[in-house]
């Protein structure tokens, strides 16, 4: 028995489903989801997942491609070539002087990300429900790439208006006609959209929080202290401490907003993790070219790299690298990547024109 049909039996006004009802409601729901007001530069989603037909089902089916688990971290630190990659980036950052933004004018963070979408077509679902009862197996999800891109222009005085330009995620690359197909199947589900937020907070009066020096004043910046804190703030939080503790920069990194200073201290910290390696020695992203720098987890399927410029210190932008095939996506895919920009500029777009070209 499904969500709504327990409903059913407490309220007797719910209107009957079916049971495609049932699946396009909570594909739709669980879309909406993924598509909030506003979120924080910092926190954006890592991978869209819609469920179509038994939830419960799906996530047992991928337990073959996506299973958590793993040991702690072991001693030592990176790779010596990752090691000293990360050692210069390090350097060339403490020498780099973070952008000023003068009166009238605003800090544009942009990012270009591009995001995995997976689950079911209308006809595997159909299959599922007429043969399985709506249990879903590993060969019944499919998955395509969609675009991500949004700006956020902060004022240099914080209590003004801060506007948020969003684009609609549209495909960027499938995986066969099944793909194809669901990638049709799922359409646009917002188009381009412009807020403003005077003060810096959302219309539910939530402030959109950054990290930068102001919110980053209690960190260490001893790169082993650090990483005993990024430990003890994780817990026992992904496949493993050490995959986790480098997730943790890769987050607070992407936002863009994180000063040369701390960055320096990160890209330290990161050749503190045992296992980090150089994944890619020229890795493109956005158009932008540096160093891949990451840590395989074998238990999980999934490989989370930091891109980094070791001659300048710049951030170029993170990815999270499928290692085995899932979901019609072949080995080697990155199912999460994101490149940020920051800029002072003079002014804030009135419109979405990010978005057109």
């Amino acid at each position: 028995m499904d969500e709504i049909s327990l409903l059913n039996r407490v309220r007797a006004d719910v209107p009957e489903r079916t049971p495609d009802d049932v699946i396009r409601g909570r594909a739709a729901l669980l879309r909406a989801i993924e598509t909030p007001p506003s979120a924080a530069p910092e926190r954006r989603p890592r991978q869209r997942w819609i469920w179509v037909g038994s939830a419960v089902a799906a996530t047992c089916a991928l337990t073959g491609v996506f299973v958590f688990g793993g040991a702690l971290g072991a001693p030592g630190g990176a790779d010596p070539a990752a090691a000293a990659v990360l050692g210069s980036a390090a350097t060339a950052a403490r020498g780099v002087v973070d952008p000023v933004v003068g009166p009238g004018q605003y800090l544009e963070i942009r990012t270009d990300a591009v995001y995995a979408a997976t689950g079911t077509t209308e006809a595997d679902a159909e299959v599922a429900r007429q043969q399985r009862d709506g249990n879903l197996e590993d060969g019944d999800f499919t998955s395509f790439l969609e675009s991500d891109v949004q700006a956020l222009w902060v004022p240099a005085d914080r209590s003004g208006d801060w506007v948020e330009v969003r684009c609609a995620r549209t495909p960027v690359q499938t995986f066969g006609p099944r793909s194809e197909t669901f990638a049709a199947e799922m359409g646009i589900v917002v188009g381009d959209s412009r807020m403003v937020f005077p003060g810096g907070k959302t219309e539910y009066g939530a402030p959109i929080t950054m990290f930068d020096a102001d919110t980053a004043t209690d960190l260490p910046r001893d790169p082993r202290q650090l990483l005993e804190r990024i430990y003890e703030e994780n817990g026992s939080a992904g496949p493993s401490r050490d995959g986790e503790a480098l997730v943790w920069l890769a987050d607070r990194l992407r936002s863009g907003t994180v000063p040369a200073e701390l960055r320096s201290v990160f890209y330290e910290t990161a050749a503190l993790i045992p296992g980090v390696t150089i994944t890619e020695e020229q890795a493109t992203l956005n158009g932008r070219t540096g160093t891949a720098i990451g840590r395989d987890e074998g238990a999980n399927g999934f490989r989370q790299d930091i891109i980094i410029d070791p001659e300048t210190g710049a951030f170029i932008g993170e990815r999270q690298v499928l290692l085995r095939p899932g979901a019609d996506m072949p080995a080697g895919t990155a199912t999460g990547s994101t490149s940020v920009t920051t800029t002072v500029v003079d002014a804030a777009p009135e419109g979405t024109s990010l978005c057109a070209g």
